[in-house]
């Protein structure tokens, strides 16, 4: 059915193929000053006659007349080491807008000869970054097979980071919690970016990110650079990309991530504003709006999304740029109705869940020049997100006998204001530094059904403040030879604590197109905010919050790594790393329970009495070979081999929830040019790893208690089987004059691969039911550019 809808949108957009051709614009910076450079050569590789232009005062280009599918672009400028951007995607239904950043030499003449190529893909956009750091580049993440056009799980295919499940897209970095995860946009750190979220939470089934309105990211996964906080496990940088300057230019996109129409264009009459919006609504919400039945009843996940941003720079004043995002989530399992599969990975059989998530931003950065080797940028913000669910557990005996078991109301407003000073001395050395003050309003309730009352799980409606600077150097030696080094400080207003945190890192580029780089750092961060007001119940009926006092959750980061680019186009990275986590949250009884093992669900646990005394360590070796796209075929193989452990209060040291032990992925693919504008690509992934760590059920207590037991003093001691999962991407592009439309049919799980999930107690059978990962999937897309 989906295919001939797809099919039969094409058709009403009649567009005849030809040698199409399109212009690629965009503007050239000075890395480290983000200051335009003017005068810089802007070259076409491999035309005949060649195309060609030098950047104008601003440092914006222009090069018309570029035949659609893919060009190498070549920058450069006298002082300035060379970049070519390789693989660059020409559509006909759509300019291609560029933001190039250049390199200014240390030595005229380099004592070291270094031919590699610093615009290879993969490189950090950040110049402070030098370990544990990835790009990730939009392009990819459209063509990778498996990631549903989703950052997160795009993200999943590099050294180091797995997921807990097919059905979410939380990121596993290093055996880290994904609560370990910071998610920035545009210099901002925002609420998490998914639907079906919950506060605290980095992720959910799915994304709110639009990557149609996503310029490329930095991706970290240890050994941050210190403008980075509140994080330790990794960091997403996200940015979004300016719209067209030139001309209007609309989008249409049918896909499983939505239906979906997007506009950007010129703003004002100078050509250098610009606009570009991008909105969403959930498919299965749309086709059953239509009357079409999918078999699951009410359990139909209705959501929509809308991402903007504003680019609006002025001739005296600095820049202003307006964006932000928004998303509405909602679902329901209703057992009682027999409408939950018994092997759906959400839903819980012998109850009824209601489930709703809205979560949003808008931000304002002003940036201002007051040289072109001196900026500041202040920015301010305001984000929301709330989270409400209804629990209610059913009467074995009389299915339409509904208890209310938990009800929860969880709502945040986050008020940021943020001033970073970035100062470029000379090509050695350079200072960015800034300040960051956050208002936390939270209105959080939870109440549970307790020995036959409804008592109060968690309970705060008030404020609560959190400040963080930092101040980072770096210092070029040489060409070969660079240091970063800084200082991160936080302090959380509601229990007076703090942490400073050093972190440092050093490249040495060799001869032959070789690296060696080494960062250490500390890093740390709130515990997730719900868990300081779980309320504890005491024998004369009333409740304190005993996790008020948490301090700050700490990680020590070591990482070490080697990196060569064999040839062009193949690069070999090695890199290896050791964590040692302290101030973990555990219980003060001796028992196995430790925060380090929440994040990856749909909330956190409401264990009382914590104390800042649990320990963990991570440790492992990653081995990427990636071979960048050129000629039309890429490679990519990850390779982690990891070990995660955690001692709680009890003092016993075991696995984490997160201890795969290892994972390997491998993709390739190719793109097939057929003439006349048509081709057609073939993508494909392969993933092994090892599985999900659980805690056994006490089947036996657990029917005599009519709820689920688990055996927690051998917690996580037990490993479902390894998880294997084959995808194949198919697509076909077909380039008209003024046009592109794309179908793509991605065949996930093309084995039908059973990946066990969990286990869990059912309720009204009184068995344990296994629930299986994604089975085989076809996500069919269709995309038209005009």
């Amino acid at each position: 059915m989906f295919l001939r809808t797809y099919l039969l949108a094409a058709l009403l957009l009649p567009v005849l193929a030809t040698q199409a051709q399109q212009t690629i614009r965009g503007q050239v910076l000075d890395e480290q000053s983000t200051a335009p450079l003017p005068g810089v050569t802007v070259l076409v590789s491999g035309t005949d006659p060649l195309i060609g232009t030098s950047t104008d005062l601003d440092g914006y280009f222009v090069l018309p007349g570029v035949a659609v599918g893919r060009a190498d672009v070549v920058f450069s400028y006298i002082g300035y080491e060379p970049r070519t951007m390789s693989g660059v995607l020409v559509n006909a239904g759509k300019e291609t807008v560029l933001t190039v950043n250049l390199t200014e030499k240390v030595q005229a003449l380099d004592a070291v000869v270094v031919t590699a190529d610093n615009g290879t893909p993969g490189e950090a956009l950040n110049d402070m970054a030098t370990v544990s750091v990835r790009q990730l580049s939009v392009d990819e993440a459209r063509r990778y097979s498996g990631t549903r056009s989703d950052p997160s799980r795009m993200a999943q295919n590099f050294a180091g980071v797995s997921s807990p499940g097919d059905d979410r897209n939380d990121i596993i970095i290093r055996g880290n919690s994904p609560a370990g995860v910071l998610w920035r946009m545009e210099g901002i750190d925002i609420p998490n970016p998914s639907h079906f979220g919950t506060l605290g939470a980095t992720g959910g089934p799915v994304t709110i990110l639009n990557t149609n309105n996503l310029s490329d990211a930095d991706f970290f996964t240890g050994a941050f650079p210190a403008e980075y906080g509140n994080a330790t496990a990794g960091v997403f940088d996200l940015g979004l990309r300016n719209g067209n300057t030139a001309k209007h230019e609309f989008l249409g996109q049918i896909g499983f991530n939505g239906f979906e129409a997007g506009a950007e264009g010129p703003l004002g009459s100078s050509n250098k504003g610009s606009y570009i919006v991008n909105y969403r609504y959930s498919t299965l919400g749309v086709l059953e709006a239509m009357g079409l039945e999918f078999g699951t009843g009410s359990s139909i996940p209705q959501y929509q999304d809308v991402t903007f941003k504003l680019n609006l720079p002025t001739e005296k004043a600095g820049r202003f740029t307006l964006f932000g995002f928004g998303g509405l989530s909602y679902i329901e399992f209703l057992s009682s109705q027999k409408e939950v599969d018994a092997e759906a990975v959400f839903g819980d059989d012998g109850y009824d869940q209601v489930f709703r998530s809205n979560t949003g931003m808008v931000g304002l950065n002003h940036t201002y020049f007051f040289n072109p080797n001196t900026y500041g940028r202040f920015s301010l913000a305001v984000s929301g997100f709330q989270s409400t669910g209804d629990i209610d557990s059913i009467n074995t005996a009389d299915l339409t006998n509904l208890i209310d078991l938990t009800d929860f109301d969880y709502g945040q407003l986050r008020y940021t204001a943020s001033y970073e000073l970035n100062r470029k001395f000379n090509a050695r050395n350079k200072l960015n530094a800034g300040i960051t003050a956050d208002l936390f309003d939270l209105s959080l309730d939870q109440r549970t059904l307790l020995e036959g009352e409804q008592r109060p799980v968690t309970a705060f409606d008030g404020n609560a403040g959190f400040v963080r600077g930092w101040a980072q150097w770096q210092h070029r030696f040489s060409d070969a030879l660079t240091l970063n080094g800084g200082v991160h400080g936080s302090y959380f207003l509601l229990n007076e604590t703090g942490m400073v945190e050093p972190r440092a890192s050093l490249r040495y580029r060799l001869r032959n197109n070789q690296s060696v780089n080494f960062g250490a750092g500390l890093h740390s961060q709130l515990q997730p905010l719900e868990v300081y007001f779980t309320e504890s119940r005491l024998p004369d009926g009333s409740s304190i919050q005993t996790n008020r006092d948490l301090d700050l959750f700490k990680s020590v980061h070591l990482v070490t790594g080697y990196d060569k680019l064999i040839g062009e186009r193949l690069r070999l990275k090695v890199e290896g790393y050791y964590q040692y986590l302290y101030g973990a949250a555990v219980e003060q009884r001796a028992s196995s329970f430790s925060m380090l093992n929440a994040g990856a669900d749909f909330g956190f646990p409401n264990n009382d009495s914590l104390v800042n005394e649990g320990t963990g360590r991570n440790m492992g070796v990653e081995l990427t070979l990636e071979r960048y796209l050129n000629k039309g075929w890429y490679l990519l193989s990850t390779v982690s081999v990891y070990d995660a452990r955690y001692t709680a209060s009890d003092g016993v040291e075991r696995n984490t929830a997160f201890n795969g032990n290892y994972i390997a992925n491998l993709l390739g693919g190719k793109e097939f040019a057929l003439g006349k504008g048509h081709s057609v690509g073939l993508d494909s992934k392969v993933t092994l790893g090892g599985g999900r760590r659980y805690t056994p059920i006490d089947l036996d207590a657990s029917r005599i208690a009519d709820r689920e037991i688990r055996l927690n003093d051998v917690a996580f001691s037990e490993q479902f089987d390894p998880y294997f999962r084959l995808d194949l991407k198919l697509s076909y592009s077909l380039e008209g004059k003024k046009a592109t439309q794309k179908f793509s049919v991605d065949l996930q799980n093309l084995t039908g691969q059973e990946n066990v999930f969990s286990q869990s107690y059912n309720r009204l059978t009184g068995d344990l039911n296994t629930r299986y990962q994604l089975g085989f999937f076809p996500d069919i897309q269709y995309r038209v550019l005009f």
